[in-house]
Order: structure tokens, then C-alpha cells, then sequence
């Protein structure tokens, strides 16, 4: 990749610098746009004090220098020196290098060097980034010499490179954008579309920018059809550049995997271990067991065991099954489908725990006393033979008195044991008060086609609680391991509220009448002690909404701050290793570390190791927001053929723009545009999360429950527009009122602001809202 130089300040009007007055010789002319950064010719002339002839005279000057490779082409009229990037620019991102990193170039500028993407290692700013989206950065040159890009803002999808859907209409051919921050259309040239079908997922680029109207462009590939059953998931992989399937040579050496043998393992194969996984896992990476310690000194204590797929043992490092996993980061999960992190062969095979067959692991035996404190944990790579598969819901209805066929031989001996440690692990549990933010999330089932047949709230089973309990516990004491051994690891850290969230999350609550004092340090216990002053009254599930969105995102980082929400002084992810790269270079550290192998970590994977973490957050996020906007997808086409029912309610969102709700039924989000929601202007207040009425001072604020309207689902972009049917809350009379005609002056209300905006309002089209 091409060394590219940053110029030492950002662009500037001729004013910042002082040229001498008359036409410039071409070091001097050079050095001024050196300096400049970007400049154009209008520009140039007026720093020189350019006029007729000499104004002729710099245009053929620019047009030499051009011609020689010393000056750049930036947009339609500017030029920056030859190969040059600002501090601050807009790029595409452009293609995807051997190692899996994206790389990106401006979006204007032919000679400007293509700049590797940086893992984004703060929180996720308008999505992960994929191929074809545009973004604006920052350049930075690294002490190598190299220049890599670090993104400010996802700004949407490129119209230079696009997934969009073919439309005929009127003799013409157009690609239409999936991505709904788009807005730009490609057009396709008669004779290029020959073999295209109205409603063809394809894969575009533009080939001439048009000065007017749509940029014309060409098909690099079909990808699918919109009217797929799982086109949503295509789409989403897609968009966000999810790697998909595997090289032959890592598909090779997955085939080529033995199953494991005793030599260098303890034997646990007597130890009872069983699974227990949703319904539809294909993949099983832990196993637990737990029994009484008949230590005396430990009266009432337990002994747990977490057993977890020794996948280190077939994916070794520097391998291509390595770097692909690597790339891949973890695997990403889709209502109909799986793009996981291994072949199948290991991912499904030989590295799931299954029921009845010897499996490679490594296992860590703990010891918690009567009060569910760890008084000590020791790892150990065994081979292991699982007892049972269980789902979450056969283990809890065995427990609570309806055992099958299956469970019942297993109630006694392993079931009830487990119980009972796990309720002594929650004595520990509750004494460190992590949050107790609650989720509610939703199933989408499937029927043969790919059809979304229905959408449903997910159980939350004390089946669930205990395998998360066991596995923090474990991840706990990976970490606590490999810091006492003075190991280099992956951290899952989770840093604290920042103030300014602080602050917002008690402005919010002084407008429900709850007192939060905003100088006090943000701590697990005052979270929970306000979720639970508030979990029986009418603003329980907006103030678990608000309370989730003042936290930070937890990231894997090589420096270590603790874990803010598990209220952990260390915490490391060792649990997963099947469909996560951070669990595996834990387990490495740990062979390594304990001499359990040679097949630990390697030198190389210290030296990368931030690195890696970066890659892997970066992958997380990626994964996050396919599966997101796939799941938007799949709703949105659930919910197409009922236009114009209506729904209940509740806004979760409040922008200067419209309102988002989010329906009680599906858990579906969907937007109320300002413009829609009556005859007066909207002005938002972002102190209250409010849209305040300019002439009445009714308002919609966040958390309030409503009645809506569906008028628009749009399975291709997930999108989802609503009429509002109920009325807005009256003025509130302990604030303040916006003043008339602020909209003119792009004001808000008279009081102190940090922003703000308003949102224009037409007269009510339906008698319904009043």
C-alpha cells in the first residue's frame, strides 16, 4: 500500500496565508497548496491577487502541473498536492486486502492513496462499516510511516458502490439503494441489463458521474432476489461486509481433524457433565456439572465444574483456519441462518460437546463456600464425554416438577445439584450487585419457505441465569489465572457511565419527579436501587430503556478497567470459543501459561494482540448491526401485508425529526415523522426528550404510551412509518414555553440549550387525531 502524506494543516481560505501578490513560481505555488491542504483556483488567484492575463497564466500552470503528477484533482474544481489526504475527509470504502481489513480512499481524489480502516475501538458510531459504505474519518500516520483512516461517523452507503434492487420502469433500468440513509440511484445503460429482472439483488458501482439526474452505473453481481423468504439475511451480510464460507485450505484442515485422544488430558469422562442450550443449537460449547464439597472445612459448599470446547487443539495459530477466524472475528447469528466463526465440520463436529461422544476440552473446577464466594478454581484439559443435551426448557420444566422421558433419570443426580449451587452462587451474585437491566427480546420463527410465521417474546427462564452465572464465574477465573500467571490476554471490559450520560439520565428522571444527583459517581447499586423503586410503577420499561442507554459498550482491550456492569475488577470471555476469536486466544493464553500444551499462545499473537482486540471489537459491532438491520428486515415484511392496522405503543425515541415507537406486539420500531403529528410547529426539547407544541406546549415525551397507525413497511430497508391516532400530553406548567417564531431563527426555548431543532407540522389529515 502506498506511503501517503497528511499535510500539516487542515484546508484554509487564502486569508490564513501570506503570499506574495503577483503571479507565483511554481515552488511558490506548490508550497501554497501544500499548505492549504485543498484549494482551488479561484482561491489561488485571489491569494496572489491575480486579474486577466495572470489568472490565464496560473489555469495553464495548474494544467502543467497536473500533467506532471505534482497536483491532484479534488472534486470538480480543487487540487491538493499529488497523493496528498487532509486531516479530516469523506471516504468509500473501496475493497477488502488479504488480511480482512477494509480499505478506503476519498471520495474525491483519483491519485489519493487507498488507506487501511483502523477497528473502530470506541462505541459504534452509525453502525459497523462495510464495502461500498461512506464515512468520515480521521487520517493519522502511525510511527511506521503508513497512514491508516480511524472513523468519525458512518455517513451511509456509497453511490459508488452499492447493493441495491433493480427497477424497469419506462424503459429505463435503475439500481435502488437497500440502505435507507441512501437517497442516490444508479443508471443502467439498456444493453447492460439485458439479463436483469425487475427485483434482482445486485451489487453495483457507479461508471459516470452525471452532473444531472441519476449517476449511471454497472451490475458486478447478482446476489439474490428481494422476494426471497431470506433475502433479509443476504442483504444484511452484504451491506455490512460479513465475511461468508471459507477457503479450501481452511475447509482442508477442518477435514483433516482427528477426534481427540487421552494423551496429555485428564480423563473427566466419569464426570456428569451435561449441556444445556436453546432448542435449535447446532453448537456446543459448555458443559457444567456441580456436587456438594465434602471438604469440612467447607461445610455447605459447592464444587462446580464449566467444561469448555478445547478448540485450541484443532485451530492452531498462524493456520488458515486461524486467520480466517480471525477475520471473521465471531460468528454472526440471522433468524435463518448461521455465518459462524468455524467450518461445520468443527463447529457442529468435532468441537461440540456432544452428548455420548469424547470430546477434547478444557475445564475449570471451582469451589464456592455456603455464602457463593469462589474460594478456588483450578483449570485442567481433559477429555470429556457429556451426559445429556438439555434445552433451557426441558431442564426447567424438569426443576419445576414436569420432567420428561429424558430429564426425569437426570433430576436427582444432576439437575437438583445444579440448582442448589447456583442458588448458593447467587448469594455472591446479589452481595456484588451487578445490573439488573432487563432486555426483553424477540423470536423470530420461521416456517420451511423462510416466511416469518410469527414473532415472540423470548422466555427468560432461571435456567438461563444459572448457565450465565457459571459461565461469569468461569470467565473470572480465566482472568484472575492468567493476570497471577502475568499473561498477556483479551480483556471484556465495560467502562462507566460517562457524566455527560449521567446528566442526561437525570434530567430525564426529574421530568418523571425522580430525584438523581447527578455529582455522585455512577455505581451498579444506584442503578438497581432506581430500577427497582420504579419496576412496579407506569415508567418500569422507559426507565430500563434509559438506564441500558447510559451505559457504555463493552469492548475487548488489552489494558484493564474492569467490567462496570458485572461490577467485576477483571473479566476475560473464555466461554465461547466455537463462535468467538477472544475465547480462543484466552484458552491459548491459558495452555501456555499452565504448560498444558504446545499449542498455546505464540510470540505473534502477543506482539498483535492489541491489534487483534481492535479487530475483534470492530467484528462484534459488524455483527451487531447485520443482525439488526436483518431482523428490521424480517419484521418489516412480517408486518407488510397489515397496512393500516393499529398497534400499541410506546416512544422510545425522540428526535427534532419524529418520533420513534416501538410496538408492544412485535417489539418492532418504526418512525412518526414530525410532519404528521399536527397542526402546529414541533420544537424538541432535549432536556425533557420531548417534542413541545411552539403555540400550545402539548408534548410527546419519551416513554408515553400510544396508539398507531402502520401506514408504511418496506421489508427491502427494514423501515417501518407510522400515524400517530392517540392525543399528546398537555402543556407542562412548571416549564418553559417555547417562544413563537424561534423556528425562523433555528432557536429552541428561551431557557438554556445544548441543541435542539424543530420539526414542521402539517394540519391533521384524519379525524382520529384530535
Amino acid at each position: 500500500m502506498a506511503k501517503a502524506r497528511i499535510p500539516k494543516s487542515a484546508r484554509f481560505t487564502s486569508k490564513s496565508v501570506r503570499v506574495p501578490q503577483g503571479l507565483p513560481d511554481r515552488e511558490t505555488l506548490l508550497k501554497f497548496i501544500r499548505e492549504a491542504g485543498e484549494t482551488d483556483k479561484a482561491d489561488m488567484a485571489k491569494a496572489f491577487g491575480l486579474k486577466g492575463n495572470d489568472r490565464r497564466a496560473l489555469r495553464d500552470m495548474l494544467k502543467a502541473l497536473e500533467a506532471e503528477g505534482a497536483l491532484g484533482k479534488r472534486g470538480r474544481k480543487g487540487f491538493s498536492e499529488a497523493g496528498a489526504l487532509p486531516p479530516v475527509g469523506v471516504v468509500d470504502v473501496v475493497e477488502r486486502d488479504p488480511d480482512g481489513d477494509l480499505l478506503v480512499k476519498l471520495t474525491k481524489g483519483e491519485d489519493a492513496p487507498v488507506v487501511r480502516l483502523a477497528p473502530d475501538r470506541r462505541e459504534a458510531t452509525g453502525g459497523a462499516p462495510g464495502l461500498g459504505d461512506r464515512l468520515l474519518v480521521r487520517f493519522e500516520t502511525l510511527e511506521n510511516g503508513e497512514t491508516e483512516a480511524r472513523m468519525i461517523k458512518r455517513l451511509g452507503q456509497s453511490a459508488h458502490r452499492i447493493l441495491g434492487v433493480i427497477r424497469r420502469a419506462n424503459r429505463q433500468v435503475r439500481v435502488e439503494p437497500v440502505d435507507r440513509r441512501s437517497k442516490e440511484s444508479l443508471s443502467l445503460l439498456p444493453a447492460d441489463a439485458v439479463d436483469l429482472h425487475d427485483g434482482d439483488l445486485v451489487l453495483a458501482q457507479v461508471t459516470l458521474e452525471a452532473r444531472y439526474g441519476p449517476k449511471r452505473g454497472k451490475v458486478l453481481e447478482v446476489v439474490g432476489r428481494e422476494d426471497q423468504p431470506r433475502a433479509a439475511s443476504l442483504i444484511a451480510i452484504y451491506s455490512h461486509g460479513i465475511p461468508t464460507g471459507f477457503s479450501q485450505a481452511a475447509e482442508a484442515e477442518a477435514e483433516a481433524a482427528e477426534p481427540p485422544t487421552l494423551k496429555g488430558r485428564e480423563d473427566l469422562r466419569e464426570v456428569p457433565l451435561v449441556t444445556i442450550d436453546p432448542p435449535d443449537a447446532r453448537d456446543h460449547d459448555d458443559a457444567v456439572y456441580a456436587e456438594p464439597d465434602t471438604d469440612p472445612k467447607n461445610e455447605g459448599g459447592w464444587i462446580v465444574w464449566v467444561a469448555i470446547a478445547d478448540v485450541a487443539a484443532y485451530v492452531r495459530p498462524g493456520s488458515a483456519l486461524d486467520r480466517e477466524a480471525r477475520d471473521k472475528g465471531n460468528s454472526t447469528y440471522f433468524p435463518d441462518r448461521v455465518e459462524p466463526m468455524l467450518p461445520e465440520r468443527l463447529s457442529a463436529g468435532l468441537c461440540s460437546l456432544r452428548q455420548g461422544e469424547n470430546r477434547a476440552c478444557l475445564a475449570v473446577r471451582m469451589v464456592f463456600d455456603r455464602n457463593g464466594r469462589k474460594r478456588s478454581h483450578k483449570f485442567v484439559r481433559g477429555l470429556m464425554r457429556s451426559a445429556a443435551k438439555l434445552s433451557y426448557e426441558q431442564a426447567q420444566r424438569a426443576i419445576d416438577g414436569f420432567p420428561d422421558d429424558h430429564t426425569n433419570p437426570l433430576l436427582e443426580p444432576i439437575l437438583k445439584p445444579l440448582w442448589a449451587a447456583y442458588e448458593t452462587m447467587m448469594k455472591g451474585r446479589r452481595a456484588r450487585s451487578p445490573l439488573a437491566i432487563q432486555s426483553q427480546e424477540r423470536k423470530i420463527v420461521l416456517n420451511a419457505e423462510g416466511e416469518v410465521t410469527s414473532i415472540t417474546p423470548r422466555a427468560s427462564l432461571e435456567a438461563h441465569r444459572l448457565i450465565e452465572e457459571m459461565m461469569v464465574q468461569a470467565n473470572v477465573c480465566a482472568a484472575e489465572t492468567l493476570e497471577q500467571k502475568k499473561s498477556p490476554l483479551i480483556y471484556r471490559i465495560h467502562d462507566a457511565p460517562t457524566q455527560e450520560k449521567v446528566q442526561s439520565l437525570a434530567e430525564f428522571l426529574q421530568t418523571l419527579g425522580i430525584a438523581w444527583n447527578k455529582g455522585e459517581a455512577p455505581r451498579t447499586e444506584r442503578f438497581n436501587g432506581l430500577l427497582d423503586q420504579t419496576r412496579e410503577g407506569p415508567h418500569a420499561e422507559i426507565v430500563n430503556e434509559v438506564v441500558l442507554r447510559t451505559q457504555m459498550q463493552a469492548v475487548y482491550a488489552t489494558e484493564n478497567i474492569g467490567h462496570f456492569g458485572l461490577n467485576l475488577d477483571r473479566y476475560a470471555h473464555f466461554t465461547s470459543p466455537i463462535r468467538r476469536y477472544a475465547d480462543l486466544i484466552v484458552h491459548r493464553a491459558l495452555i501456555r501459561a499452565l504448560g498444558l500444551g504446545e499449542d498455546g499462545l505464540t510470540d505473534r499473537d502477543i506482539a498483535q494482540m492489541k491489534d487483534t482486540s481492535e479487530r475483534i471489537t470492530y467484528a462484534e459491532r459488524r455483527s451487531m448491526a447485520a443482525e439488526r438491520d436483518a431482523t428490521d428486515r424480517y419484521v418489516a415484511a412480517f408486518l407488510a401485508d397489515r397496512v393500516g392496522a393499529e398497534f400499541a405503543g410506546r416512544i422510545t425515541g425522540v428526535t427534532r425529526f419524529g418520533l420513534f415507537i416501538r410496538l408492544d406486539e412485535t417489539g418492532a420500531d418504526g418512525l412518526v415523522p414530525a410532519s404528521s403529528l399536527g397542526g402546529e410547529f414541533f420544537i424538541h426539547d432535549d432536556k425533557a426528550h420531548a417534542l413541545v407544541g411552539e403555540r400550545t406546549g402539548r408534548r410527546w415525551p419519551l416513554g408515553l404510551r400510544v396508539q398507531v397507525e402502520l401506514k408504511e413497511a418496506t421489508p427491502i430497508t427494514g423501515g417501518l412509518l407510522f400515524d400517530i391516532l392517540s392525543d399528546p400530553l398537555p402543556a407542562d406548567p412548571n416549564a418553559p414555553r417555547p417562544r413563537l417564531g424561534m423556528r425562523a431563527r433555528g432557536g429552541g426555548f428561551s431557557g438554556p440549550k445544548r441543541g435542539g431543532g424543530a420539526g414542521r407540522a402539517a394540519a391533521p389529515k384524519r379525524g382520529k387525531r384530535r
